[in-house]
């Protein structure tokens, strides 16, 4: 390494700075331009085709992949195995999205005959507006920067990250105008923590009502902590004859109430009880009641409509359940 610790954070700064101007100046050039290839994705009645050689090919795949996950089915084919059989997979009713700085990538102009014979309505992404894959384009989208953030100029950085930023300009558009909604989201990558925090809810994990700890508020404070062992929540509800929650006895109330010296055998709970408290519905998104938790409750109760108690969430069925 023939750089020293300020020269590399210098170097970084550096790349960083002209990265994000290259973008800054990208949001310029937004025009009818970039309206008129959202109204072709939107009005797609197939699929949207996203092709790209090398560094652009690899920007197109993951362009590819948002657009699918955000509402706008679609796909990547590389173009190289496009002259090979895979041009197949295109047909007139799909938007083809073609990724080129140059726009004179040989792979990509040997297939566009081909495209343009299915009448297939193309989107081009070309650093030089003149050139013959722009010229060929129904709308072409100006990728242009003024210099890489490799030193020699050279290999693909700046160009990259301004393409990137404009795929994700297209598929945010595509997703607000489609009314596209964390649930519709949540559908395309159920796996993994992200679908389980938009997918979950309170009654998809709870402990059900038989489960959960239930006292009368003429119980004695004694019969409420033996409810608050065999349920081993660390509170008990305090319920009416009709099942509706009046309040929570918890272990932090225990801790004070020891402080206050009560007799636990003639002392009723709903004397000491934490009156009103906090509570979730079923239906509530699992990862919106561990924001109401976070840090200050370890059990919610779970109530209906009628404030009646339906069941409990502890904090030990969000990290079963993968959500924290």
């Amino acid at each position: 390494m023939n750089l020293d610790r300020d020269q590399l954070i210098s170097l970084a700064r550096e790349v960083l700075t002209l990265e994000a101007s290259a973008v800054a100046a990208l949001s310029e050039r937004i025009d009818g331009d970039f309206v008129e290839a959202c109204q072709l994705l939107y009005g797609c009645r197939g699929r949207v085709v996203v092709t790209g050689m090398g560094k652009s090919g690899h920007i197109g795949g993951k362009a590819a992949a948002t657009l699918a996950s955000t509402g706008t089915p679609a796909f990547f084919v590389h173009p190289g195995e496009a002259s090979h059989g895979d041009l197949g997979m295109i047909t007139d009713e799909d938007v083809v999205i073609a990724i080129s700085n140059s726009g004179e990538t040989d792979e990509i102009l040997t297939i566009l005959p081909l495209i343009k014979r299915l009448h297939a309505p193309l989107i081009t992404m070309t650093g030089n507006p003149e050139s013959r894959l722009a010229r060929q384009a129904d709308v072409n989208l100006d990728i242009s920067v003024e210099q890489e953030a490799c030193p020699l100029n050279l290999a693909p950085t700046t160009s990259t990250t301004v393409t990137l930023a404009l795929c994700d300009a297209l598929a945010v558009s595509l997703l607000k105008g489609r009314g596209f909604t964390a649930e519709d989201f949540a559908r395309s990558p159920p796996g993994g923590k992200l679908g389980r925090r938009l997918l979950l809810s309170v009654g998809d994990i709870m402990h059900p009502v038989e489960r959960t700890p239930k006292v009368s508020p003429r119980a004695m404070l004694v019969e409420a902590l033996e409810e608050m062992s065999g349920k081993g929540l660390g509170f008990t509800t305090v319920v009416d004859d009709a099942g509706r929650l009046l309040g929570v006895y918890t272990d932090g109330d225990l801790r004070r109430t020891l402080d206050r010296q009560v007799d636990v055998r003639s002392t009723p709970v709903e004397q000491l009880m934490t009156t009103p408290c906090e509570t979730t519905t079923a239906d509530m998104l699992a990862v919106e009641a561990l924001n109401q938790m976070e840090g200050r409750i370890l059990t919610l109760p779970v109530v209906d409509e009628n404030h009646i108690v339906i069941g409990a969430l502890h904090m030990h069925d969000l990290l079963r359940a993968g959500v924290v």
